[in-house]
């Protein structure tokens, strides 16, 4: 009896955590719902913030042996979106929207990066690398997502420049089909020998 309660109250708990986060897909559209931190507020306030919980997540566990002889680190660098984590504070419904409109903009942005990384890992790992070398190529790559992010900011006054966030979006769309082979599930293509 113990062992089924326990066997329940874990499969409840991983259907809440699995429930509870987003993996960039391509399809998905984020919604206003998706913003489930207690501190969601739509009207009733007179400033605007918005906190997406977008994030690149790097991790992997393998023998000296494996890690020697494997060279695609695609499926370990995961673009995911805490829903949980994720709030939005808005004055009024129209505010919501842009913000809404950033946050999908800053999701996109984060997989374009995430591919980014794979592309790195996927070109510099050797045989012998050190299992340390991925930092400085993490460190970097978070770097440059936090300046275009910032910038990205500032240029669409976080989503409330439509113009602008529709521009800057479609130039993350079109640099993550650019990266197609470095998608969580894809392999890249081998590099061919000079010839």
């Amino acid at each position: 009896m113990k062992q089924t309660m326990l066997l329940a109250a874990l499969t409840l708990a991983l259907f809440a955590w699995g429930q509870n986060t987003i993996d960039w897909d391509g399809t998905y559209q984020l919604q206003l719902s998706d913003f489930q931190s207690t501190s969601t507020r739509i009207g009733n306030v007179n400033v605007y913030s918005l906190h997406t919980a977008s994030s690149i997540e790097f991790a992997y566990a393998m023998t000296s042996a494996e890690f020697m002889f494997t060279k695609n680190f695609n499926s370990k660098v995961s673009c995911s979106f805490k829903r949980d984590a994720a709030s939005l504070i808005a004055p009024d419904s129209a505010t919501a929207l842009d913000l809404l409109a950033f946050a999908r903009y800053e999701f996109d942005l984060s997989e374009l990066y995430a591919r980014k990384l794979r592309k790195s890992i996927f070109e510099k790992k050797g045989a012998f690398s050190d299992p340390a070398f991925f930092k400085p190529l993490f460190d970097e790559n978070q770097g440059e997502f936090s300046e275009r992010h910032a910038i990205a900011g500032n240029e669409s006054d976080i989503g409330r420049n439509k113009e602008k966030l529709a521009e800057l979006h479609l130039e993350v769309l079109s640099e993550i089909e650019q990266l197609a082979d470095f998608c969580k599930g894809c392999k890249p293509p081998k590099k061919k020998g000079k010839g």
